[in-house]
Parts: C-alpha cells; sequence; structure tokens
C-alpha cells in the first residue's frame, strides 16, 4: 500500500513545471519562446505551460531563473499613453467620432481616460479591438 502511495506522488510530481525566465524581462515587453522556458519544480501561482505565456505583454520587470507568476502578465497593449485615438460616440443610430488623446495605456476591452482634442474634456472610453476608444454618456 505504501509503495502505491510512493508512486502516485512520484506520478504527480513528474507532472507539475513551472515557466521560469531565461533573460531579463523588462515591463512592457511582448514573451517569446526564447525568453522562457520549462522548470521541474512546482511553484504555486505559476504558470505551467509555454502555451500560456508566448504572446503576453510582461507587467513588471522580472529576472533570469524566477518564476513567471499569474499574475506579471498581461494581454498586450493596444494603445500606449499619449498616443493618438479615434473616439467613437455611437447612440440610437447616431455615430459621432473625434480625435483624441488616450491619457493612461491599456489592451481591448479596458477603461481608459482619454482627452477629446478639440474640447479638451476628459472622458472614460472602451478600447475596441480595432484600437478606436468607445465613450458612453
Amino acid at each position: 500500500m505504501k509503495l502505491a502511495g510512493l508512486l502516485l506522488l512520484l506520478a504527480s510530481a513528474a507532472g507539475a513545471d513551472t515557466i521560469v525566465t531565461t533573460q531579463t524581462i523588462r515591463s512592457q515587453q511582448i514573451i517569446t519562446a526564447d525568453l522562457v522556458r520549462l522548470d521541474p519544480a512546482e511553484i504555486a501561482g505559476a504558470y505551467t505551460t509555454l502555451d500560456e505565456v508566448v504572446g503576453l505583454e510582461a507587467r513588471v520587470a522580472i529576472y533570469p531563473g524566477r518564476a513567471v507568476m499569474r499574475g506579471a502578465l498581461g494581454v498586450p497593449a493596444l494603445i500606449d499613453r499619449n498616443q493618438m485615438v479615434e473616439l467613437v460616440y455611437a447612440h440610437a443610430g447616431l455615430r459621432i467620432k473625434a480625435e483624441g488623446r488616450a491619457l493612461g495605456r491599456g489592451a481591448a476591452g479596458e477603461r481608459i481616460r482619454v482627452m477629446n482634442i478639440d474640447s479638451r474634456t476628459v472622458l472614460f472610453g472602451t478600447i475596441a479591438p480595432d484600437g478606436t476608444v468607445v465613450v458612453q454618456k
């Protein structure tokens, strides 16, 4: 009975991998396959497969040999701070477009502050997948 338990414990430990960095990853850098590797260790809260991390963006700096934790990566930003963006307001068949400046950085689906260039009004909007910012009332 003890031997079966030991074999079960070893089998579960063998399948536990953790993603670690091979070199310094700077904040806002996109993760590529050469920046990370699998390490045969289990660290709670860390990514476990390469497919989960490749293509994501680092939110903080991660140093070589460190585990890549779940909160350290996110979807790549579509809009950077101070970038010129198209503001779109749509309501009941009316569609208004204006030029704006992003006051924050974000990815598709995130809310950011934007400034209408003509009126200098600061608004909140949601970033659309095409890079426009949809504003509401």
